[in-house]
């Protein structure tokens, strides 16, 4: 796992071939405001977090954020115990991100 500040994490994130934008919020907090092209995976459910996890690529680089980087931190964590190839956490999460959003 690595830890970026939002614009070092959204250079790599951009400049990278096959990378996957993870917002792992909960569904409410998805639907307020999200990064464009995210896809929700919520970790607060554990099962279904992990079901999903279990799917993805692990051949793809995985940026992932949250509301203030400590979910990202853990989901980054998991994602990388299950064989990820990269992860990549925002440091401060959408709380910190000044840049484009969905709302």
């Amino acid at each position: 796992m690595t830890e970026l500040h939002q614009d070092e994490w959204n250079e790599q994130r951009l400049a990278a071939e096959n990378a996957v934008l993870l917002d792992v919020r909960t569904e409410d907090e998805f639907n307020e405001k999200h990064l464009v092209g995210a896809t929700l995976i919520d970790i607060r459910q554990p099962q279904s977090f992990m079901d999903a996890a279990n799917e993805l690529p692990k051949d793809k680089a995985y940026f992932i954020y949250c509301r203030s980087g400590a979910r990202s931190a853990q989901a980054c964590q998991l994602l990388d115990q299950l064989g990820v190839a990269e992860t990549v956490n925002l440091k401060g999460g959408i709380l910190a991100w000044t840049g484009e959003v969905v709302e």
